[in-house]
């Protein structure tokens, strides 16, 4: 009787934490990583969700450059407020790059362009806090061919976080939503796995020159 109700309890604790700390796995991932190699001194810090998670081979991109990947793949914008100290402060970076908020309107439809840009100023607001200085490089939301229906709310929000970045000092706006689509406006297929919403090979060859020039 002692032994199931151990079980239950754990079993509940294990519940508990999986809704308080939604990618705590994924977390200590991170932790592990680091004790096992220290990471670099001021790197360049990209953090986010998958659309970086994905671009494991980035250092590769970019040659000469100190760069360490800490998005992590379903996140949005609220989960890296949640986890600023273990994916941001921690490693005291000399420049940040963010993709997300594709997420935060994906995983609820309560959730509108005003909701992302909110989200996203409380997360500048904690790195210029934090991080005084640190230049931050955004992303723009990229149309996924899987995410038609949330289109018109990604270009809204996009348009959002561009007019608020033109007035945060070291903060730069990069539209890749522009070159991700044909000359005719339509998004461009080849650029995408077979999921519709990851990119291949070819669509982070797309990115590298559009933020190269930007990263220090």
């Amino acid at each position: 009787m002692k032994k199931h109700l151990a079980i239950v309890v754990c079993s509940l604790l294990i519940g508990l934490t999986a809704v308080t700390q939604p990618f705590i796995n994924e977390i200590r991932q991170f932790r592990t990583a680091d004790s096992i190699q220290a990471p670099p001194q001021h790197p360049i810090l990209f953090i986010g969700s998958s659309s970086f998670t994905y671009w494991r081979d980035v250092q590769a991109y970019f040659p000469g450059r100190t760069i360490v990947n800490r998005a992590f793949g379903g996140s949005s914008l609220t989960h890296l407020i949640q986890y600023a100290d273990e994916v941001i402060f921690r490693y005291q970076p000399k420049q940040i790059v963010i993709y997300c908020g594709e997420n935060d309107l994906a995983g609820d439809d309560r959730v509108t362009a005003d909701t992302v840009l909110f989200r996203f100023s409380k997360l500048v607001e904690m790195i210029n806090a934090k991080l005084p200085g640190t230049p931050i490089i955004y992303l723009s939301m990229k149309p996924s061919p899987s995410r038609r229906k949330y289109l018109s709310a990604i270009q809204e929000g996009n348009k959002k976080i561009k007019t608020f970045l033109a007035s945060v000092p070291n903060a730069t706006y990069l539209d890749v939503y522009s070159a991700m689509l044909t000359d005719n406006g339509t998004i461009r297929g080849d650029i995408f796995t077979s999921d519709s919403l990851h990119m291949n090979k070819k669509g982070y060859a797309l990115w590298q020159p559009l933020l190269e020039p930007l990263l220090h």
